[in-house]
């Protein structure tokens, strides 16, 4: 069996929406949240908006901007809102194939902004429109110990794409160049039940609320001209609405979107900022002062239609060049909705506030209220998934592994389905051969678990308190979204909350392998214990981040728990392919539970086979070999390629095996042409628990990039390699 990686090909081209009848369709806001549009590289998601608005003759300028105008005379009224985000750009690639980047803007937004991109996947968008899969580079868990001036992953000195590539000429094969931006791959994802998360949030929903507007444009029985427009590169410097200021002098505006702090803080004015749920926020000089003239007004027409909206302290949309930008109407104002860790892969809003600031635009135009609310945005059907990239994506912390367990026996032949046994531990077991035999006994083991966290306490506040499972980077999973897995087999929404002060001057990261060990807690919409437990939610439940298979260049592919899924599938592929029966052998297959805590599976299934008298002679731990194949570790040890053959695991942090055996591997595996690697890395395998009662410990791996992370890569070469050589051992050691 090859498991080779699906092409994209134009699958990644930006589709558009078709409209199934003559009225006008626009775009959604999951549709926005899809569209990467790093500062100064908009062009795409304008295209889009440029489509679904060009029943209204859209205007656009050299910077990109778009805009609509309806009626005529005065006042001139303008609503504006900034499309961009923040991102990246390619601003070298290397010799073996990977990207370096310069932030745009080249400030970063936040402390954390870099540190929260390490080890996740992006999207290059090239000049054909084609966007290429990648990670960031991230650190291997198991390979720093003791290291010596290790990266800190917070700076783009150390920031590398990884597309797949082998080389540089692979980068541009793949139409990848200088110049192209590079953004987080996102999508729309709820938060409990009233709200959603993800990277751009905060630079959408102005969008959002505009294109929502312009559904009911016509409606409105406002006197004079009314101009809708969507702006460029408001992050690098606010040059699209000071080209647009240029173009049009409107006599009064709203500016619609992310509304900065200014210096007048919620500290200084002893108020507490606006949290979502709270509704419109309206951004003023001094929020506690009255509100007068412009402002005023917009308060008016929200107490009057119903809508709350709160004043709080916002600085002016940014405008810096080397000239003095255009000055703003007298008549201006800025609107937005509250958000919860800005400008992180985690930023949260409400839908609810969402669906306030479109009303109170509509009021603003004098927009009849319709008879029903707003509605939110759909998402696509499902396509089918190979079997590995099922067994990838099935969720499965440490102690919850019912659903791998089912993808793996779901794979299986049914005959073989009714030899296996699930033991006490949750072990998923099954022999082939004879019990007794001339043969050795031959254990082969793979572990079933993935990293997460075990829900502990529920907070008076709603928050809840987690426990960690497992090992890795607090920077990989804090600030980014979760999936709270329940009892009753549904799934929640959250976010994994950032430290204190990660948004102060000077913030660093507490940086190592036992940072995730420090107190968490994640976020689910809610404001009280009470709320919380209405959604389902107990203490024992189990969250993990969300994951997806992503095919990358050539037989390379990136998703999180590649570490032991690949295990799990090559000791799959190896029992489809022996059969049933194995005559003359005695091999047990083991698809074990809880290894990122502490073997406890493989533990258990190792003194049951003492007792019962079945110790293997032999075990074969089928588990990663945390590979430095990366530009961010050293190659001192852990030298193994990827998609250069499976890896003999020969020295670990729990096991040394006798070279003999390390020979002997690699002599079978050359004389059935497996390409084979053998070497040093850390960590402990599943094998290591075997071998106090006698058992030879003999691991086996593959290479992995960027261990215990969303941003795993493999190759999926080494899959093949890995299976084949359970084969052979299965039939000839």
């Amino acid at each position: 069996m090859k498991w080779r990686v699906r092409t994209l090909g134009s699958a990644t081209v930006l589709l558009l929406l078709v409209c199934s009848s003559t009225a006008q369709t626009f775009l959604d806001s999951s549709r926005l949240e899809e569209i990467p549009a790093v500062s100064g590289y908009e062009q795409p998601l304008i295209e889009e908006i440029h489509n679904q608005l060009r029943s209204f003759s859209p205007k656009t300028d050299n910077l990109s901007n778009l805009w609509v105008s309806f009626g005529n005379g005065s006042p001139h009224r303008l609503l504006v809102a900034s499309v961009d985000e923040p991102g990246y750009v390619v601003s070298d690639i290397t010799p073996d194939g990977f990207l370096r980047v310069q932030r745009l803007p080249q400030a970063a937004p936040n402390p954390v902004f870099d540190t929260l991109h390490f080890a996740q996947a992006v999207w290059v968008m090239t000049r054909s429109g084609k966007r290429v899969p990648g990670v960031f580079a991230g650190l291997s868990v198991h390979l720093q110990p003791a290291r010596v001036n290790a990266p800190k992953m917070n700076h783009p000195d150390e920031m590398y794409v990884d597309i797949g590539a082998a080389n540089a000429a692979d980068v541009h094969t793949a139409g990848v160049d200088l110049l192209d931006p590079i953004a987080l791959q996102r999508k729309r994802f709820p938060v409990g039940q009233s709200g959603e998360a993800g990277p751009a949030t905060g630079d959408r929903f102005g969008c959002a609320a505009l294109l929502k507007l312009l559904e009911h444009i016509k409606e409105s029985k406002a006197k004079g001209t009314t101009t809708v427009a969507f702006v460029t590169q408001q992050w690098a410097g606010g040059r699209g609405l000071n080209r647009l200021l240029e173009e049009i002098k409107p006599d009064e505006m709203i500016f619609v979107g992310r509304i900065a702090a200014s210096s007048k803080s919620a500290a200084k004015t002893g108020a507490p900022a606006p949290a979502p749920g709270d509704g419109v926020v309206l951004g003023v000089e001094d929020a506690s002062t009255p509100l007068k003239g412009f402002f005023s007004e917009i308060k008016a027409i929200a107490e009057t239609d119903g809508e709350r909206l709160t004043p709080v302290n916002g600085a002016l949309p940014r405008m810096a060049g080397y000239a003095k930008p255009n000055a703003f109407p007298d008549r201006f104002a800025q609107l937005g909705i509250p958000t919860l860790w800005p400008v992180t892969p985690g930023e949260s809003i409400f839908w609810n506030d969402s669906g306030n600031l479109e009303r109170l635009l509509e009021a603003y135009l004098q927009i009849p209220k319709p008879a029903s609310g707003h509605l939110g945005g759909g998402s696509g059907g499902s396509s089918e998934i190979s079997a590995f990239q099922a067994l990838v994506e099935a969720y499965g912390a440490s102690g919850h592994e019912e659903n791998v367990r089912k993808a793996i026996l779901n794979r299986l032949d049914p005959r073989l389905q009714k030899k296996t046994e699930t033991d006490a531990a949750g072990n998923l077991i099954l022999h082939l051969g004879l019990l007794e035999g001339k043969s050795p006994h031959i254990a082969f083991v793979a572990h079933m678990d993935e990293i997460g966290y075990e829900v502990k306490k529920i907070e008076d506040d709603g928050r809840i308190s987690v426990s960690v499972l497992g090992g890795g980077y607090a920077e990989y999973f804090l600030g980014h979204v979760v999936l709270i897995h329940k009892a009753d087999g549904n799934s929640i929404g959250g976010v994994l909350e950032l430290p204190g002060g990660w948004d102060q001057p000077g913030f660093e990261w507490p940086h190592g392998p036992r940072s995730m060990d420090e107190p968490a807690r994640v976020y689910v919409g809610t404001h009280s214990a009470k709320e919380t437990e209405q959604l389902g939610i107990k203490v024992g439940d189990w969250i993990t981040i969300p994951k997806q298979y992503r095919p990358l260049l050539g037989t390379r592919a990136n998703a999180r728990s590649f570490d032991d899924r690949v295990g799990c599938a090559a000791l799959v592929e190896a029992v489809r392919a022996l059969g049933p029966d194995l005559p003359g052998r005695d091999v047990t297959f083991i698809w074990s539970t809880e290894e990122e805590v502490g073997l406890k599976g493989a533990a258990a299934a190792a003194e049951r086979l003492a007792k019962e008298g079945r110790t293997p002679n032999f075990v074969f731990a089928i588990d990663t070999f945390v590979s430095s194949d990366s530009p961010l570790e050293l190659k001192r040890f852990a030298d193994a390629e990827i998609g250069k053959g499976f890896v003999v695991r020969a020295v670990d942090n729990s096991n040394i095996t006798p070279r003999e055996y390390v020979d002997r591997v690699v002599k079978l595996a050359r004389e059935n042409n497996i390409p084979v690697q053998y070497g040093v890395t850390g960590g402990g395998n599943d094998g290591a628990v075997f071998t106090r009662y006698g058992t030879a410990n003999i691991p086996l791996g593959w290479p992995l990039r960027y261990s215990h992370s969303p941003g795993e890569v493999i190759d999926t070469r080494d899959l093949d390699a890995l299976s084949k050589i359970i084969m052979v051992l299965a039939k000839n050691w």
